[in-house]
């Protein structure tokens, strides 16, 4: 049976009573949280129930757990999805970012590939960028047309990685991006007018993991800020956005530079919506996931 959709005013409320905003409305709690991080490495593997249609694999290749989900009915497997999760860089891989995988693999018929990556204060954005392109390119040999997703700061990922592998001659059918980290200066105009309605995330906070995310490469690096970066020819695009989302003005500069490229935007905003609104167990949130299944079963069954 399902559970029933969570009205969006809960979801806000547990956010507000479980402080879920400490790490990014202060420089402190940042450093805090990545001190913590570097003491205690959070859990990352999946729940022990996920939905039927789907089977699990890990292995382990230089140190990362790179997980496998694919769908167990009898269709063909339709191609595959490198899934970067969020968490500012500093959190791992959660309950519901598996949820999303499962319904992607069962629902669009997919592959779908979730590498644990390094985070703060072990990971940079260099080095994980190479290693998802590598992910990426060994999918396309296994299961054939290969598409990238994630979302926050696995959205910066997944778009980072598009551009390396554009500039290396491989377009990608579909990159999904939802509540993208895409500036990491944080230096948007509009980012102050929509901070007051953000219970989740902040500017101060997200300078410090920025700051530690990005190694020896500077914020303006498109590994690091992939908004910076030249966003002509690349494959289609797909993004989500909350207007309660800090991240939400960039959001927008990405639709109109990509659109004004000649790229294929498809733009999802949700009014009133916050940070990750697609992945949140709301009436909205599960309309949002089923969209994004069929976004990514219709790009990968063209098969370029």
């Amino acid at each position: 049976m399902r559970v029933p959709a969570v009205p969006d005013r809960a979801v806000e409320l547990f956010l507000r009573l479980t402080r879920a905003n400490r790490t990014y409305t202060s420089a402190e709690g940042a450093r805090r949280r990545i001190r913590e991080a570097g003491l205690r490495p959070g859990r990352y593997g999946p729940p022990r129930r996920l939905r039927p249609g789907v089977s699990v694999e890990v292995t382990h290749d230089r140190g990362w757990p790179v997980y496998t989900v694919r769908p167990t009915g009898p269709a063909p497997v339709a191609g595959a999805l490198v899934y970067l999760h969020g968490g500012g860089w500093v959190d791992q891989v959660s309950p519901f970012h598996w949820f999303l995988v499962a319904e992607i693999a069962a629902g669009a018929g997919v592959v779908v590939t979730v590498p644990v990556y390094p985070l703060v204060p072990f990971g940079t954005a260099g080095e994980v960028c190479e290693r998802v392109a590598e992910l990426v390119r060994a999918d396309r040999e296994r299961h054939g047309p290969t598409g990238l997703a994630g979302d926050s700061a696995g959205g910066q990922i997944a778009l980072s990685t598009a551009m390396r592998l554009r500039d290396e001659g491989v377009v990608l059918p579909v990159t999904t991006l939802i509540s993208p980290a895409l500036d990491l200066t944080w230096s948007n105009p509009r980012i102050p007018e929509v901070q007051p309605s953000d219970p989740w995330l902040g500017s101060q906070g997200g300078a410090v993991l920025a700051e530690a995310w990005r190694g020896d490469l500077p914020l303006t690096d498109p590994a690091v800020s992939p908004l910076l970066g030249d966003v002509t020819g690349l494959g289609p695009l797909t993004v989500w956005s909350g207007t309660r989302d800090v991240l939400n003005p960039d959001a927008h500069l990405l639709v109109d530079r990509a659109r004004a490229a000649g790229v294929d935007v498809t733009f999802h905003e949700g009014p009133g919506q916050l940070h990750v609104y697609a992945l949140l167990p709301t009436r909205t949130g599960r309309d949002a996931t089923a969209t994004i299944v069929s976004s990514v079963r219709e790009a990968l069954a063209r098969r370029p």
